[in-house]
């Protein structure tokens, strides 16, 4: 994305903490085997409740990561977001040490679960014990923003900093922002989105949702675009990027891996599914007009996948509207049925498997899809060799936002 002086954001570094697995490379692999993660919920508190399938981020330990100052102080969520990061900043080679000012780096994240476990933890300390044996960080740790304070004060960053508090697409509306401040000058951002939802307050919270899934079998709970479709399973982690002005990461030696090249949000209300089909066209449109990109430049598509039979079919009708007759000749994919729908970090979870398709040449597949039951080229089973110069990513909230970001080779 481009700004009032030319300034384009490029990704320089990403970090991955998933249940495919942690670090790019991990979690590549898998993605590219199209194996799928998803299983019994097994988190403490959480296995009476009637939601049984969830994507776990199991091979995860906060304390070989990060430093105890900061574990008492932070949620799961944070944990995520915390390590996400730092392995983006050590795939990005950028240091803290290194940089000329702390006020020349920012961070931006998106939050729509919070951090509900510390919050639940604390609030049982108050109404079983007592105000006394309730800690001070219960005052931060769940709010949606403390990744962004916790990831700026760790790494020293005084840069543009900000929270995207809302439903999936948040995600991406965190990598258009971090895009804007650095089109508006700043060197580099610090974005992304992670979550942590598999705890039991947070679950209570989203048995509301009509379009979660309560299949008790991992391999039939999550499959979109299928006749057997019965809504999303959820998940938890995330990714972090680190995004740069193009100039400033080519000055000091940085490897550009994609152009964050355009970016629109739309509106259409919240579970109205049919309405989306508009909403997310108009994001799609708004988001390749963005980039300077024609519909037959898209290489592949990362799709929303809710799993809802009117949301699915709505969201095949957009791609159509958006891209004409190049939606039936376009491979698409959703890698997010073998890890979970993780609610914000859903969408970043696709961006860094968009850039790991491009540098690798391969488009994953959807992981428990073999019937499609739609006009779509579903990338399923194995994976499918492509020359991925043009990426697009769409996503849809459950309270009506929607999002299409363009990712493009540098």
């Amino acid at each position: 994305m481009s700004g009032p002086d030319t300034r384009r954001a490029v990704v320089t570094g990403l970090g991955v903490v998933a249940p495919q697995g942690v670090g790019a490379e991990t979690y590549w692999k898998a993605v590219a085997d199209g194996r799928s993660f998803l299983g019994p919920i097994t988190r403490e508190g959480c296995t009476h409740l009637p939601l049984k399938v969830g994507g776990e981020v199991r091979e995860f330990d906060p304390a070989a990561l990060i430093e105890a100052t900061y574990l008492v102080q932070t949620d799961r969520f944070t944990h995520h977001a915390m390590a996400a990061a730092q392995l983006a900043l050590d795939d990005a080679r950028l240091a803290p040490a290194d940089l000329d000012s702390p006020y020349s780096v920012g961070v931006v994240t998106a939050a729509g679960s919070g951090g509900g476990e510390f919050g639940q933890r604390e609030l049982q300390k108050l109404w079983g014990e007592g105000p006394k044996h309730v800690g001070p960080y219960q005052s931060i740790a769940w709010f949606y923003a403390a990744s962004t304070g916790q990831t700026s004060i760790r790494g020293g960053f005084k840069g543009p900093c900000g929270v995207v508090c809302a439903d999936e697409p948040g995600g991406l509306d965190a990598l258009a922002h971090a895009a804007r401040a650095i089109g508006r000058g700043t060197d580099a951002v610090v974005a992304g989105a992670t979550e942590a939802p598999l705890a039991p307050y947070s679950m209570v919270c989203q048995l509301g949702y009509p379009e979660l899934s309560r299949s008790e079998d991992p391999e039939r709970a999550y499959r979109p675009f299928t006749s057997g479709a019965c809504g999303f399973v959820p998940g938890e982690g995330g990714a972090m990027f680190v995004l740069e002005d193009e100039r400033a990461a080519r000055e000091r030696g940085a490897q550009a891996r994609a152009t964050v090249a355009g970016h629109a949000a739309t509106f259409t209300g919240a579970s109205r599914w049919s309405g989306s089909r508009e909403g997310l066209a108009r994001a799609i449109t708004g988001a390749l007009e963005q980039a300077g990109c024609r519909p037959q430049d898209v290489d592949v598509v990362f799709a929303d996948a809710l799993g809802v039979p009117e949301a699915d079919e709505a969201e095949v009708l957009a791609l159509a509207d958006a891209l004409g007759p190049h939606a039936r000749k376009v491979p698409v994919t959703a890698p997010k049925t073998g890890g979970g729908r993780a609610h914000c970090a859903a969408a970043v979870l696709d961006v860094a498997t968009a850039v790991l398709a491009m540098e690798h040449g391969l488009i994953p597949p959807t992981p428990n899809v073999f019937d499609p039951c739609h006009e779509l080229d579903l990338v399923t089973g194995r994976a499918r060799t492509a020359d991925v110069r043009t990426a697009l990513v769409v996503s849809r909230g459950l309270m009506g936002n929607n999002a299409a970001l363009v990712l493009r080779a540098p």
